[in-house]
């Protein structure tokens, strides 16, 4: 199968470009829910929204590029026309394309969630000084009590990321139907 893997001759740059549009639009749209619902300051919640669909986005097209050739051919026809020509020869598309969006919507709000908490875990400063601080001897309240506190911070966060990828995508949505028209 990865015999004849090679990089396409051709790039879909229009593809390229409306990602682009796609990545502009959302940005400040999860900067401003991650700034209300997390209580970040706006410089940070920009970084963060940023960071989150550059890096996601470049994670897409990795796994569009990866997984292109693998396709048969019928759904690579199809692919091909819509990128360049922005239309299907077959109407039995649509439902292929409302499970691939789910899939799209639902992985991408997966990729958001762990690249937000990796940048969170790896550019938190206090994180350090705290465990240098902390006694070896620490009481179970306690203990239970930063649990639930972690807890309840993930929760937050998912639902926050959930908002935001939902309120972008509509947005992203709103577009491509007024691109089709």
């Amino acid at each position: 199968m990865l015999d004849n893997w090679m990089l396409p001759r051709v790039f879909p740059i229009g593809g390229f470009l409306f990602d682009f549009l796609f990545v502009l639009i959302a940005i400040p749209i999860e900067a401003y829910v991650l700034h209300s619902r997390l209580k970040f300051d706006k410089k940070t919640s920009t970084f963060y929204a940023i960071s989150i669909n550059l890096f996601s986005s470049v994670i897409g097209w990795f796994i569009f590029f990866v997984s292109e050739p693998m396709l048969p051919i019928q759904l690579k026809s199809e692919l091909i026309n819509y990128m360049f020509f922005n239309n299907f020869k077959s109407p039995n598309t649509q439902p292929l394309i409302i499970l691939t969006a789910c899939i799209i919507f639902f992985t991408t709000f997966l990729m958001k969630f762990f690249i937000l908490r990796v940048l969170l875990f790896s550019l938190n400063e206090s994180f350090a000084k705290k465990e240098e601080e902390e006694e070896p001897k620490t009481s179970q309240r306690l203990q239970r009590r930063r649990f639930t506190t972690l807890n309840f911070q993930n929760t937050n966060l998912v639902t926050t990321i959930l908002i935001a990828n939902s309120l972008s995508y509509t947005a992203i949505t709103i577009i491509l139907l007024f691109r089709s028209k």
